[in-house]
């Protein structure tokens, strides 16, 4: 097994990102997040764009998780959909790259695609973020290393299920089905302890958590909007 899935196994991953306008939203907001994300316990560090990346791995000991965001012509979040893209990440020394494994396509080819074709021309841990069982499948026979449920309920096909919190059937049905084979990651609004522990007792391998931790003008509109409801 790779020293990877050794040292996150049952263990939380943070996800250190930031979009917008957000006053951490550069490499060295991010970097400090993940110092903290260090310091708290976290087994491994996700986290998107290339100088944030470096600047992440130059500040943690952590293992760490690279991405690229760009979007599908519909809009939608694609996650490191070129092969320049992995080609950056590889360059700054992470120790896995994130690739959206769904069946949208991304240079001519489909994710599972695209994945067979990084890992048949490159040395490197694929993380597959999919949306469906169908993807996972895919993406497991494609080669990924491990795969997320990162995407349920971000992609066209998912969006209509308006899931409020974590897609916990897709997570215990990969993890029946597809478990024995490759870790399953839990990823996708699991932003409370109690969903995160709820995760690792239907079998998967870790629990991806980014916003209830890296994004305080989200929780502090959790807040808010709590406080001020029905007033």
């Amino acid at each position: 097994m790779h020293p990877f899935f050794k040292k996150t196994h049952k263990g939380l991953i943070v996800s250190c990102q930031a979009e917008g306008d957000s006053p951490f939203n550069n490499p060295q907001g991010l970097a400090a997040f993940a110092i903290c994300a260090q310091m708290g316990g976290a087994a491994a560090i996700r986290t998107e764009g290339i100088q944030k990346v470096q600047e992440i791995k130059n500040k943690v000991s952590l293992p760490l998780i690279g991405l690229v965001k760009s979007g599908f012509d519909d809009g939608y979040v694609r996650i490191t959909g070129t092969e320049k893209d992995v080609k950056d990440l590889l360059d700054t020394g992470c120790d896995m790259v994130a690739i959206d494994g769904t069946s949208r396509l991304r240079e001519k080819m489909t994710g599972p695609e695209f994945i067979a074709m990084v890992k048949n021309k490159y040395r490197v841990l694929v993380m597959a973020d999919i949306a469906t069982k169908e993807e996972a499948i895919a993406c497991y026979e494609a080669g990924a290393n491990c795969i997320s449920t990162t995407l349920s309920g971000y992609t066209p096909e998912t969006v209509s299920q308006e899931l409020r919190g974590p897609d916990f059937v897709l997570l215990d049905s990969l993890v029946k089905d597809l478990g024995d084979h490759l870790p399953i990651i839990a990823e996708g609004r699991f932003n409370t302890p109690e969903l995160a522990r709820q995760a690792i007792d239907l079998g998967a391998w870790a629990v991806v958590t980014g916003t209830a931790i890296t994004r305080p003008q989200t929780i502090t509109k959790w807040f808010y909007d709590a406080i001020n409801k029905n007033i």
